[in-house]
C-alpha cells in the first residue's frame, strides 16, 4: 500500500511539473516567429501569422504548404547547432541572398548544387556577420568565450561537434534535406504521377507524426540518415503539427500528442534539475543507461547525454495500472508505435501521458522548456533560479542543489 502511494505521488508530481511547463509554453510561445524570409513574406499577415486560408495556393509548381515544409525541414537539420537564434538568422540571411540571385532552393532544390560556389560564399559571409552580432551574448549565457562561437557542426561519437570544413557542412546539412523533395519529385515523374505537394504527401503517408519522424531519418530510400538526429526529427514534427499547423490531417495521429518531445540539451537539463527524470528512475539507472556519464562533462562535471534516454523504461511508472491504461491510449491511438498493449513505459513518452486530457500538447511543453532553458536554466553553476517561473516546484532550487552544480548537458 505504502509503495503504491509513493508511486502515485511521483506520477502526480511529474504530471504537475509537465503541465506547469506546458502552460508557460503556451503563454510564452514565440511561434510562428516573424521569419523575415523575403520570398515567403506574402505567406504571412502583418502580425507574422501564416495565412492559413492560402496555404493551398500555388507558388510556382508547388503549394505554399509544400514550400514551407521544405524550409522547415532544412531548418530542423540546421537547428542541431549550438545557437538556435543564430541558426535562424543564418538560414534567413542565406535564403534571402540566394533568392536575390535567382537561386530558388526551396522551389528548385537542384539550384543549390548547380550554384554551390555562390551558396558556400553566402554561408561563409552570413555566418561571419552573425558571429559578430551573437558571439558575445552566446558566450555570456553559456559561460564560454566568443572565439568558440560557430554554427558549423558535424556528428561525432559524443554527438554534435563544431567543424571548420564548410563544404562538408554545406552539402551535408543543407544539401541532404534539400535532396528529399528533389528525389520525391523525380520518383513521381518516373512513375508518371503528379503532385503539388510531394513532401507533404510523403510526410502524411505515415501512420502518425511519430512514425513519420522516425522515417525522416531511417527510411531506406528517403531517410536523411546521420544528417539528422532524433531531436531534429521530432522538432520538425512539432513545427509541422503544432507551430506552423501545416498538417492536413485532423486525426489524433497527427494531433498534439502524436509525437515525442524533441529531447535536446535544454529540455534534458530542465527536466533533470526540476526532478522529473528522477521521479521516473534512479540516478544509478541513468548511469547504467549511459545517460549520465560521470565526470565526462565540461569542467569535470557529470555529463547528461539526453538523447540516450530514448528507449529507457521506467519500472516505477509501469507498476501503476491506471498510468499504464493511459500509456496504452497514447501508444495505440496517438503515437501508433505499438499494435498491442505495452507492458513497460518508455521514459521519453511519459510527457505524452502526463498531458493526456489536459488540453495541452507536446508543442506547448517544448516551448515552455525552451523558454526556461534559454532564459533561466543556464548550463553552468549560476542559472537565474530566482527569477525562474518554475522555481517553486524545482527540486534543484529547493532541496537538492547538486542537481544544478554537479551536472551539465
Amino acid at each position: 500500500m505504502r509503495k503504491s502511494m509513493a508511486i502515485n505521488q511521483k506520477i502526480e508530481q511529474s504530471k504537475k511539473l509537465i503541465v506547469t511547463i506546458a502552460q508557460i509554453g503556451r503563454e510564452r510561445s514565440l511561434y510562428p516567429p516573424k521569419m523575415g524570409i523575403t520570398p515567403f513574406e506574402h505567406y504571412f499577415n502583418r502580425n507574422g501569422k501564416v495565412k492559413y486560408n492560402e496555404l493551398d495556393k500555388n507558388d510556382g509548381l508547388w503549394t505554399r504548404r509544400e514550400i514551407l515544409s521544405r524550409y522547415l525541414l532544412v531548418n530542423a537539420v540546421l537547428d542541431q547547432g549550438p545557437d538556435m537564434e543564430g541558426v535562424g538568422l543564418l538560414l534567413r540571411d542565406v535564403t534571402n541572398t540566394l533568392y536575390q540571385n535567382e537561386i530558388r532552393i526551396f522551389h528548385r532544390p537542384l539550384d543549390f548544387f548547380k550554384e554551390l560556389g555562390i551558396a558556400i560564399d553566402s554561408i561563409l559571409d552570413k555566418h561571419q556577420n552573425i558571429r559578430n552580432i551573437r558571439a558575445d551574448e552566446w558566450a555570456r549565457v553559456n559561460n564560454s568565450t566568443p572565439n568558440k562561437y560557430s554554427l558549423f557542426f558535424s556528428q561525432s561519437t559524443r554527438g554534435i561537434v563544431s567543424t571548420k570544413q564548410v563544404l562538408d557542412y554545406s552539402v551535408y546539412r543543407w544539401g541532404v534535406p534539400l535532396c528529399l523533395p528533389l528525389l520525391l519529385e523525380r520518383d513521381l515523374r518516373k512513375n508518371e504521377q503528379e503532385s503539388q505537394e510531394p513532401l507533404v504527401d510523403y510526410i502524411e503517408s505515415w501512420d502518425s507524426a511519430e512514425i513519420m519522424s522516425k522515417m525522416l531519418k531511417d527510411n531506406e530510400r528517403y531517410g536523411l540518415g546521420s544528417a539528422i538526429g532524433d531531436k531534429a526529427c521530432h522538432l520538425f514534427a512539432k513545427w509541422f503539427v503544432h507551430t506552423f499547423k501545416l498538417t492536413r490531417r485532423t486525426d489524433d495521429c497527427f494531433g498534439p500528442l502524436s509525437y515525442e518531445l524533441p529531447l535536446d540539451s535544454n529540455a534534458g537539463r530542465v527536466l533533470f534539475r526540476i526532478g522529473f527524470l528522477l521521479n521516473c528512475a534512479e540516478i544509478d539507472d541513468y548511469e547504467n543507461w549511459n545517460v549520465i556519464q560521470k565526470e565526462a562533462g565540461k569542467d569535470g562535471k557529470h555529463y547528461i547525454r539526453v538523447t540516450n534516454i530514448r528507449g529507457c523504461k521506467s519500472q516505477l511508472f509501469s507498476e501503476s495500472q491506471e498510468f499504464m491504461d493511459s500509456y496504452a491510449t497514447i501508444c495505440l491511438d496517438h503515437l501508433k508505435t505499438r499494435i498491442r498493449r505495452p507492458t513497460m513505459v518508455e521514459i521519453q513518452q511519459i510527457p505524452n501521458v502526463s498531458l493526456l486530457g489536459t488540453g495541452y500538447g507536446i508543442g506547448d511543453l517544448d516551448d515552455g522548456l525552451m523558454f526556461i532553458g534559454t532564459n533561466y536554466c543556464f548550463n553552468h553553476d549560476e542559472p537565474n533560479c530566482r527569477e525562474c517561473p518554475i522555481r517553486h516546484c524545482c527540486a534543484g532550487y529547493n532541496n537538492n542543489r547538486e542537481l544544478i552544480e554537479n551536472y551539465r548537458t
